[in-house]
């Protein structure tokens, strides 16, 4: 008697040690990457050195949010804590609230603070699932990933079971591989390849240095930010090779896709053709492939 494929899966599934894959249901995917702000800045003030004029657009709310990304099949969304309110996450907890069940959260904290991990345990009981850390305007990027308080926070989101969201440029890669070394137990996330690509070229070693931290099996990468990177046009066919090579390396169960809106819908792109480049466009990708950087690893690694 012929096995069906389901139970080919599972057994080769059983046999490997690897979970079962997700199924490939199309309507039910997840936006591993979006920033909300409000214009009430009144409730929801901005921190120092931003003004309103900063804002653009003037808001990006949940339900604009919704109009771009339900079409497309997008149930669920990871918000990104936005630089406008730095440490006060008050608006994107607000908005999870608001929304059970659709949106998970990494926030951002002041890891030199004293009770950093105090507040990472009231926020992980507030739905917060990951940390993003930011070099920001930092000079010496040695002392700033190596202080105290980083180590702090990256021992803290190990015991919460939280991930470590680093928004870094490529030269920071190896000073992060470094850390996922000292830190194993640690879940990290690279949003968006680590910007490779941003001023226009997939430089050899920057690939090279990404694709090294696929040996940390806690390590995850983001496909996402599409319209930042490479030849920065739809339908960023361009971004295919890096992509391959980051299924390659991490596998898909370690890769996840996200929008990076509202800045993925700004004049010149849109929501559809971001999903698009991982949902219809790059053949090289199976369907499998797809049910975990559209779903899968969002879902295990933000939402569990």
């Amino acid at each position: 008697m012929k096995r069906s494929r389901r139970s080919f899966l599972a057994s080769a599934a059983a046999l490997s040690g690897c979970s079962l894959l997700p199924s490939f249901k199309k309507g039910d995917w997840i936006d591993a990457h979006v920033h909300v702000w409000t214009p009430d800045v009144e409730k929801y003030p901005l921190a120092r050195g931003y003004a309103v004029s900063d804002m653009r657009p003037p808001s990006f709310m949940p339900e604009q949010l919704f109009a771009h990304c339900r079409p497309e099949g997008v149930r669920r969304i990871v918000l990104i804590q936005m630089s406008y309110y730095q440490t006060d996450n008050s608006y994107m907890l607000d908005v999870m609230r608001a929304h059970p069940g659709t949106f998970s959260g990494v926030a951002i904290v002041d890891e030199n603070a004293p009770d950093v991990a105090a507040t990472m345990t009231k926020l992980v009981k507030q739905g917060v699932r990951g940390f993003r850390i930011s070099a920001g305007r930092e000079k010496n990027l040695s002392a700033w990933i190596g202080s105290q308080g980083m180590a702090t926070l990256w021992k803290a989101a190990a015991e919460l079971k939280a991930s470590v969201c680093p928004l870094i440029n490529p030269d920071t890669l190896p000073l992060i591989d470094k850390m996922c070394e000292w830190y194993p137990d640690t879940s990290v996330v690279i949003d968006h390849c680590a910007r490779i690509g941003m001023a226009g070229g997939f430089k050899e070693g920057d690939v090279k240095n990404l694709l090294r931290l696929s040996r940390h099996a806690k390590t995850h990468v983001k496909a996402s930010a599409f319209y930042a990177l490479g030849a920065k046009k739809a339908p960023y066919l361009d971004m295919g090779p890096l992509i391959r090579q980051v299924r390659d390396a991490f596998g898909s169960q370690r890769v996840m896709w996200a929008s990076d809106c509202p800045f993925q819908v700004d004049p010149g792109h849109n929501y559809r053709d971001s999903i698009a480049l991982i949902r219809d466009r790059l053949d090289f990708l199976s369907e499998q492939d797809r049910a975990w950087m559209l779903r899968g690893t969002a879902e295990k690694v933000f939402f569990s």
